[in-house]
Order: structure tokens, then sequence, then C-alpha cells
């Protein structure tokens, strides 16, 4: 059996850090270092020249993603000491036809990705016979943060061409070996690798997923499960810059400490102090949900206590979220219940049925619909619309990557301006 080719693409923006992380990720195993597109924006064709330079007998990958100018870009990637050029598989053929022959003027390969395009089986017939040398079945990473993956669209391809197929978007440690059984011959994998605190240990645990895939087939997870996993993951910080800062719920404070919770919402409209919509909503959730409460504005009287509590945790109610007060602090606090609020009082108000369960309400300023997305730690309460969940779990999972790997450079001795180079990237 062939080898088969990890390809670690450096889809960063500082120079220095990709150095860093090209240097452990050939350590844990990579046969391919990528200068990514976003590092060739950002440094130019010094990134690939700098990568030359400290890796003389590597594969240096150029992914220039070149949509015009197709002699110009190989000579640029190809002097500077690229390897290997990618160009937009939809780029005319014009383009793709010179930049095939620049590519062999300068002895460098192309690598056409199949990235946005709209029937990538027959445009991957056609650039075979146009004369690249690799094709990339690519999923973009907004692609991924809805759904789509690269595994199917390797699936497609598999047998409808005969050049090197490489595999790119979202691969991990599991994934990576089912692309290889899948008929992988390069595997790329970016953030799992690039954005781990242990390069080089998660290179190798790529290196092992491809050279040993595991048997049995990959189990796909029903969609909310998948999002319920990735929530639970992040933090809510994570969740809020995956948005933009939206969605934050202010003012609220998780009033059992270091609890975490993420579920959709039951939502209940009351008025303050009455507390007979809030309990009714228990039974009607579904377990691992989470009730979100509008008390009309009121901290003074608790509209929840700990005996609603009690028949949450007894229904599998996932956590609660009170725009108001909540009363038996202590007892809840021992039940280590996930609660959120804006205040503790002892008083109670009456079960008088005013509100309404399962419409759409206002918590904290956030408009929140039944079967939104609420997600709650330590740091506050984030909604996530429904319709976006699976792209921001996504998207916040990758904001902890990112920050992971920060992380461990500032241990490392660095501080977080000198990491995120915040001189040079201040708005002009």
């Amino acid at each position: 059996m062939k080898k088969v080719v990890l390809q670690v693409a450096l889809d960063l923006l500082e120079l220095n850090r990709a150095v860093h992380i090209a240097k452990e990720a050939l350590a844990g195993g990579a046969d391919w270092i990528e200068a990514g597109t976003p590092l060739i924006k950002s440094e130019g064709m010094q990134a690939i020249r700098l990568l030359r330079q400290q890796f003389p007998d590597a594969v240096i990958v150029a992914d220039m993603k070149i949509a015009d100018t197709g002699t110009m870009e190989v000579e640029m990637a190809a002097k500077a000491g690229a390897s290997i050029v990618c160009i937009l598989a939809d780029a005319d053929d014009a383009v793709i036809s010179e930049a095939i022959r620049a590519s062999r003027l300068y002895g460098t390969r192309l690598m056409a990705d199949l990235i946005n395009v709209r029937d990538p089986v027959a445009r991957a017939r056609e650039l075979e016979s146009l004369g690249v040398d690799i094709i990339a079945a690519h999923v973009g990473i907004d692609q991924q943060m809805i759904g789509k993956t690269s595994l199917d669209l390797l699936i497609a391809l598999r047998g409808e061409i005969h050049l090197p197929i490489a595999v790119a978007g979202g691969l991990d440690a599991a994934t990576a070996g089912e692309a290889v059984k899948q008929g992988a011959d390069i595997v790329i994998i970016g953030g799992w690798i690039a954005r781990s605190a242990d390069v080089t240990s998660s290179t190798r645990l790529i290196r092992q997923s491809i050279d040993s895939p595991s048997a049995g087939v990959l189990e796909k997870k029903n969609p909310e499960e998948e999002i319920h996993s990735l929530l639970i993951q992040v933090s809510t910080p994570n969740i809020s810059d995956a948005m933009h800062r939206k969605g934050a719920l202010p003012g609220l404070i998780s009033l059992c400490g270091k609890v975490k919770v993420a579920g959709k919402a039951v939502t209940v409209r009351t008025a303050a102090g009455d507390w007979a919509k809030p309990v009714e909503a228990i039974d009607i959730a579904d377990p691992g949900s989470v009730i979100v409460i509008n008390n009309d504005g009121g901290v003074h009287v608790a509209p929840w206590g700990e005996l609603a509590t009690l028949s949450c945790i007894q229904k599998g109610i996932a956590g609660v979220v009170i725009d108001g007060a909540v009363r038996d602090i202590d007892d809840i606090r021992d039940m280590k219940f996930p609660v959120f609020a804006r205040a503790i009082v002892p008083n109670a108000g009456e079960p008088k049925g005013f509100g309404e369960i399962n419409a759409e309400i206002q918590c904290c300023s956030q408009n929140i619909r039944p079967g939104d997305w609420i997600a709650g730690d330590e740091s506050g309460v984030v909604v996530i619309p429904a319709e976006r969940a699976y792209e921001i779990a996504r998207r916040a999972l990758e904001v902890k990557k990112t920050e992971s790997r920060i992380r461990e450079e500032i241990r490392r001795g660095s501080t977080l301006s000198v990491v995120s180079e915040l001189v040079k990237w201040e708005k002009k």
C-alpha cells in the first residue's frame, strides 16, 4: 500500500508563528507544508521564501488560489521556493493552461482546488485532460460550518479521474482515516494541527490515523446531538466571538458557580412573580431543554425556587434562565443545577397563571424563540438562532482551537500582543 501524504496547512497571518508550527508538524510526521492563502495574503512571497529557507528538503505547497495571470503567479511562487502551486479549479481554461505551461517551465506541480465548483466531477475530468497534476477535493471553512463535508466530495470523485486526489476541509483524527479509506492520496489538515497546543502530538495522531485507519464506518451523529456536543465543548465567550459579539444576555449570573448548560429553549412569558407558567413549562419541556423566563422585568419577587428546580432535575431539564429573581438559592446551589438569573430575593409571588409558554419572548433585551439554542456558563448566557446553531457551534470550536494555540505560545514566553502582532494589525 502506498504511503498517503500528510499536508499541513498554515492558515495563519503571522509568519514567525507559522514557521514554529511547521517545524513542530514536521517533527510529528507531516510530509508537506502548505503556505496557506491567509499567510500568503498577509506576508506575500516572503512566506514561501522563509519556509523554503527553514525547511530546504520539505515539499512546500503555495496555496495561491490562482484565478488569473496563471504564468505570473506560478512563476512568483516557484521562484520563491514552492514545490506545488494551487490554482482555483473554476479559473478559465486559458488561465489553467498558462499555469500548467509555467509549472512545467519552472519545475513545479499544479494542484487544482475544487472549492465552490458547481459540478466538481465534470470539472475534475476537464482538469485532468488539461494536464493538472493533483485535484483537491476541498470544502471551504464557511461551507463546513453549515454541514458540507470534503468526504462527500472525495467519494463523488473516486473512480472518476486518474490523478492523485487531495482532500481538505475540517478533517480531524477520525475523518482523516476515513478519507484514506475512501481513496485519498493526500490528506490536508489545517486547524486541527496548526491550532493545537501540542502540534507535534496532534500531527502524530493524524499520522497514525492515516497510516492505520480504523475499521468500521464513521458514525454520523443526530444533528441536535452534534450541536449539543459542540456547544458543551466551548465557552460562551467562544460562542459570542463566533457570532461577532451578538447573542449575549447581559446581567445574568450563574447562581451555582461553575456549571455549564446547552439546550433548546422552552420560552415562558409571565407577570412579575407569577410562578404558574414557569412551573407549568417544566411539564411541557423535553429532557435536555432549557427553560427561559421573561419575568416582566421584576427582581423584587421570584418566580422560581427550590421546588421548581427539583422538579426540573426529576424531568431531565438541562437548566433555567430567568430575566428576574430566584429564591431558595442555598438549596439550589446544593443541587448544582444550572440556574442563571439577575437577582436573588426571598419573596415568592402567586401562581395567577398570566402569560404564555413557547411564544417568542424578550430576555435581557434579546429576542428568543422556542427552539433557539441556549448556552450558559460562568461567563454568562448566549442565545443562538435555531437556524444557525450548527454553524455557530462549529465556528465557536474554531475560536477555541485558535485560543488554545495562542495560550500555549504565551506559556512559552510570549505575550498576547506579540502573538497577535497587534501593532502591525492596528487599523490605519
